[in-house]
């Protein structure tokens, strides 16, 4: 990796690390290149892009606040080596700053600058747990800009030694007067059924995000039930790889604050032909086209012990679609209708409208049963034979729930002699993709 560049949303640069063995039109090109492919193709842009500069060099790109980080890559290098570096600086960008924007970049020039730094030297990652960087540089504060606006030097003192810590990812000398840690079971579920109702895909990626605020220097350690069923593990840096694989037990010294303590992957067994997908959510779909239009039936259900939360059902009409009526009928044989409605249903409002610009139709419902909720309506298209996606996106969540039942058990502690409270919650993420 050569560097980085971050622009603003209109693709003008903001700061960049310096690249010294690199004449000054290097960064340039990479610059132009990003401009060149965002204005051909919008926010579609490939993440790789192929930079003609003389060095046989790519320009991996991320996006976030508003903002475009740049990594100019050369050589062989794997591209998912540049994608996680920025991955971690975007992360700890958010730590220092919060929000993450154009305005908060230039009210901390300084400190993102000495950020980079640290993070990157000659192309190699160097420090990039937040604990480590906060001994190095000072996060920003108000009273820190008052200061330094007043002249008032002379508080290096009140601060740590740059690492004054034996663990790179933790402090020392931390302090809390309640000690509690809180683990979040987070799961994605992505999927394709294809038109016979059959699942011709799927996939769960969860992960284990935690914030600790434990005082002194407590290694923790605690059973993940239902390990077994799960693969494909990465581990934060704190959770000893050795013990684990003999005890399936997870032993650590956690970070201070927010950390993702591991992330791992839940294959789901592909069901019989005969039986009906394992999905926590069923859609089924009538949809006929005609001259200068279609029409459609949509009806979703859960399939789920749990109450399905805002659920959201897609379905593209084209590039030619000019507009769409809907009628909705929830349970009980509620109903309402017109291009644009909701419909009050189990506490909520089930809404749906047509998006004139993406060419999108959006049903919403806040919560699903296992209660039919049907949405009927038609489409009208500018052009003779209409073209509307082949495919229906539906998006849920489910808390307090989990596919792989994973389960966190008893938390034991040593090195420190409070008892720390414990809270665990899981959730559960959806993406499927209905064909028709």
């Amino acid at each position: 990796m050569d560097g980085l560049i971050i622009l603003d949303k209109n693709n003008r640069p903001i700061i960049q690390t310096a690249f010294r063995t690199l004449p000054p039109s290097y960064p340039l090109l990479h610059i132009d290149a990003f401009t060149s492919a965002s204005e051909k193709n919008g926010s579609a842009v490939d993440p790789v892009l192929y930079v003609d500069s003389g060095e046989n060099s790519v320009c991996c790109h991320r996006s976030a606040g508003g903002l475009h980080i740049l990594c100019p890559v050369r050589g062989d290098v794997d591209p998912l080596f540049a994608f996680s570096f920025l991955e971690v600086v975007v992360q700890i960008l958010q730590e220092y700053l919060g929000e993450l924007s154009t305005a908060s970049l230039k009210d901390n020039f300084d400190v993102v600058y000495q950020l980079l730094e640290e993070m990157l030297d000659e192309g190699y990652p160097l420090t990039t747990e937040s604990n480590a960087l906060r001994d190095i540089v000072i996060p920003p504060s108000l009273l820190n800009k008052i200061l330094a606006a007043t002249g008032v030097s002379g508080l290096s003192a009140a601060t740590p030694a740059p690492f004054s810590s034996p663990i790179p990812w933790r402090k020392s000398g931390l302090r809390y007067n309640n000690n509690e840690i809180y683990f979040d079971i987070i799961e994605e579920l992505e999927a394709t059924v294809g038109r016979n109702g059959n699942v011709v895909a799927s996939n769960v990626w969860g992960r284990v995000a935690c914030k600790s605020s434990l005082s002194g220097t407590p290694d923790l350690s605690f059973s993940l039930s239902n390990s077994k069923a799960m693969h494909d593990y990465s581990f934060h840096p704190c959770v000893r790889l050795q013990k684990f694989l003999q005890t399936k037990q997870l032993s650590f010294v956690p970070p201070d604050g927010n950390f993702t303590l591991l992330t791992y992957q839940l294959p789901i067994p592909s069901p019989n032909p005969a039986a009906p997908p394992p999905l926590p959510v069923h859609l089924k779909s009538d949809v006929s086209l005609h001259e200068r239009g279609g029409a459609f039936e949509i009806t979703v259900t859960a399939r789920s012990s749990k109450m399905l939360e805002n659920v959201r059902v897609e379905f593209k009409l084209g590039d030619s679609a000019t507009g769409a009526e809907c009628t909705h009928t929830g349970s009980g044989g509620q109903s309402a209708g017109g291009g644009f409605g909701a419909l009050s249903v189990n506490g909520g409002s089930v809404r749906w409208g047509y998006d004139p610009q993406t060419k999108v139709l959006k049903w919403e419902i806040p919560s699903l049963t296992n209660m039919a909720q049907t949405l009927k309506g038609s489409f009208t298209s500018s052009d003779e034979a209409p073209r509307p996606s082949r495919s229906f996106i539906v998006t849920f969540e489910i808390p307090q729930h989990s596919l792989s039942m994973a389960k966190i058990d008893q938390l034991r502690i040593s090195g420190e002699s409070y008892k720390p409270y414990k809270g665990v919650r899981s959730s559960v993420q959806g993406r499927v993709e209905y064909r028709w």
